[in-house]
């Protein structure tokens, strides 16, 4: 597949990349992809919810009532569960939701949602580019010129450009990541990827097929 290299206004340039089919044109796995999305929002998870059992209820410790002839069931401690105020049973306990995945299930998952990408139209090639200064006017141009103010953009670059990033921090539709570290989620999230020229180099080479 040839895509179109664009500048940063927008502007067909007359030149053309090739998407390489092994990265860009496989036969999508959805099931690498629901792995590494799950794996996404799980590392997510700060995992320190908790509720106090019968041993952290802070109360008395007195027997509330004769042990027989009430009628009732023996009760010994208000910590008891079946009172109000008392301790939780089975509660959530702080723990760590992370797990782990295959490498290669991870990249097949990239490759696979970045062929989704490809056949929908969803990314533009640019050239590559720089901001004297961080201005966010300056990043809101670059997305009017592919109509793509309104939508959750990805912006793919080969390496940190300070002001690219400090220019996109006021966009919440907006996000700037390296070449290097895409995530599946992040691929599929986004209603379109601006990538620049050396950051599709990166992407070939790290997620190619031999």
């Amino acid at each position: 597949m040839e895509l179109a290299v664009y500048s940063i206004k927008g502007e067909d340039t007359g030149r053309k990349v090739t998407l390489d089919d092994t990265v860009f044109g496989i036969e999508p796995s959805d099931h690498a992809i629901y792995l590494d999305v799950k794996q996404y929002g799980a590392n997510q998870r700060q995992g320190t919810h908790a509720t106090k059992n019968k041993a952290m209820v802070t109360a008395s410790t007195r027997k509330i009532k004769r042990q027989k002839g009430t009628g009732t069931a023996r009760a010994g401690s208000l910590k008891s569960p079946i009172f109000r105020g008392g301790g939780t049973v089975f509660g959530p306990e702080p723990r760590d939701y992370s797990f782990k995945l295959n490498k290669k299930l991870k990249q097949q998952a990239r490759r696979s949602a970045l062929t989704y990408k490809a056949k929908a139209g969803e990314i533009v090639v640019v050239e590559d580019f720089s901001f004297e200064e961080p201005r966010t006017r300056n990043f809101v141009e670059i997305l009017n010129g592919f109509d793509a103010y309104a939508l959750k953009t990805l912006l793919v670059l080969p390496q940190t450009n300070h002001n690219v990033v400090l220019a996109s921090r006021n966009l919440q539709k907006t996000k700037v990541r390296l070449a290097d570290s895409l995530n599946t989620y992040e691929i599929l999230n986004a209603n379109k990827m601006i990538v620049s020229e050396s950051a599709l180099e990166t992407i070939t080479a790290l997620l190619k097929k031999d």
